[in-house]
């Protein structure tokens, strides 16, 4: 793995921007689509360019093998039913509070791995930075303008899928040799085939007459948000490792609370700024005591 370079830093940078972006294009593909509807659409688009980036490297794509049910758990638990639960919390909470919401997964999957992997143990450091991240949450439910009796239940929504990407996360350690490109992939058809039923049958796709906005914000959450991103994504682990991708958590919680406050008219308030300095620095915590991430 090589230093960080200026091109490696300006990818980073891109890939917390776009995942940052996502929420607030959540929020106006919500405008139009239902949630599980939302989320095959999204899933379909981002299959394209992993289907492509399969084929033009020759990876073989193992969702139909043998081993096809580790696939199939991951498809449902790291995107099926986190893409749906954040579709249906973003409907009515703030799209930055999702993002902000969402940036505890480094602190809820330290939790998990602590009960489920025999490296990842709970040390003093990582306790703090779990405790100060999600006070920075806590924090968040005094403040009665972003979270009140009308949408707090979407919110714990939204926390709930998080934590499945958390769960998800724990999962896909026990594919870790099979090649990110296949298991991303062939996470992604299992969750397509989870989705279609589901849209089908609790939903009526057919009837829906979505606007512009939310369409183009779907097509972007599928093409951009979710296929070219794990793309660069799979650069910046090929290039400068696991340390070094995982710092984007610190830039998605930034870039969701500037693009909802400048392109949503969302109102920011002083303890959501707070709040995002406390979520940060819980996060900083954790990082830096997480010895997964020191290799």
């Amino acid at each position: 793995m090589r230093e960080a370079k200026s091109a490696d830093i300006f990818l980073l940078t891109l890939l917390g921007l776009i995942w940052g972006s996502s929420f607030f294009n959540i929020k106006i593909a919500t405008y139009s689509y239902e949630p599980f509807t939302l989320a095959l659409v999204r899933v379909i688009f981002a299959s394209f360019p992993l289907l492509l980036l399969c084929k033009y490297k020759n990876i073989k794509i193992e969702a139909f093998s043998r081993e096809w049910r580790p696939y199939a758990i991951i498809g449902l638990c790291n995107i099926t039913i986190p893409f749906t639960l954040i579709a249906i919390g973003t409907s009515k909470i703030n799209s930055y509070l999702a993002a902000m919401l969402m940036s505890t997964t480094p602190m809820s999957g330290s939790v998990l791995a602590h009960f489920f992997t025999k490296d990842e143990k709970i040390t003093f450091f990582k306790s703090l930075g779990i405790i100060i991240g999600f006070s920075g949450i806590i924090f968040l439910f005094f403040d009665e303008l972003i979270i009140n009796k009308k949408n707090y239940l979407f919110v714990l929504i939204t926390i709930l899928g998080s934590t499945f990407y958390s769960i998800g996360g724990i999962l896909t350690l026990r594919l870790k040799t099979k090649g990110n490109e296949n298991v991303t992939t062939s996470t992604t058809i299992w969750s397509v085939i989870f989705l279609l039923p589901l849209s089908l049958f609790f939903e009526t796709p057919w009837n829906s007459n979505p606007t512009l906005g939310s369409t183009l914000s779907l097509m972007y959450l599928g093409i951009v948000a979710t296929g070219l991103a794990w793309l660069i994504r799979f650069r910046i682990l090929v290039t400068n490792g696991l340390v070094f991708q995982t710092q984007v958590a610190y830039l998605i919680p930034i870039f969701g609370v500037m693009f909802g406050y400048l392109l949503m008219d969302e109102i920011i308030t002083w303890r959501v700024l707070t709040s995002l300095v406390i979520i940060i620095l819980g996060i900083y915590i954790v990082k830096k005591n997480n010895k997964g991430l020191k290799k």
